[in-house]
């Protein structure tokens, strides 16, 4: 769960959450649901931030994968549902030599009334996109399918 929006306002800048996410390189969490071990490596920050996906985000979507940079243990330990699948570009058969996992992952985001005082959570699921090097490690790539649950908020 998300606590506190801390990046705000119409136009996310991509930079802060860059710069923001640079705190998990070099650590590794554990998924519950499996056991397996997912380490943050340095192209993380940048791959967030800056996929083709990213790019393509606007409006809640955009705003709650720029603070769901805070959340990121929490995806990785709940996530559940891992699936397999081969290299589709040959640009990443050196990265992911052993191809990529999709896991399911949720979070809520906080939405304010406009006295500033908390109104409810907004649930959004997503995959979390992990890519197996050739060292056998995994490594998280991109948070991506990022998606409102319409039917399901939480109301404080």
């Amino acid at each position: 769960m998300v606590n506190d929006v801390i990046f705000k306002g119409k136009k996310i800048f991509w930079e802060d959450v860059e710069r923001y996410l640079k705190r998990y390189v070099g650590e590794f969490y554990k998924i519950a649901d499996d056991s397996e071990i997912i380490f943050i490596g340095t192209e993380l920050p940048g791959e967030y931030t800056g996929s083709v996906y990213t790019k393509r985000m606007h409006g809640a979507g955009e705003k709650a994968k720029a603070n769901a940079a805070q959340i990121i243990p929490e995806m990785i330990q709940i996530a559940q549902n891992g699936t397999y699948e081969s290299n589709r570009k040959d640009k990443h058969n050196r990265d992911a030599k052993n191809g990529w996992y999709r896991y399911d992952t949720r979070f809520a985001m906080p939405v304010y009334n406009d006295c500033g005082e908390l109104e409810r959570y907004n649930i959004f699921k997503a995959r979390l996109l992990i890519r197996h090097s050739s060292s056998g490690k995994k490594y998280l790539y991109d948070v991506v399918q990022i998606k409102k649950e319409t039917s399901t908020s939480c109301q404080v």
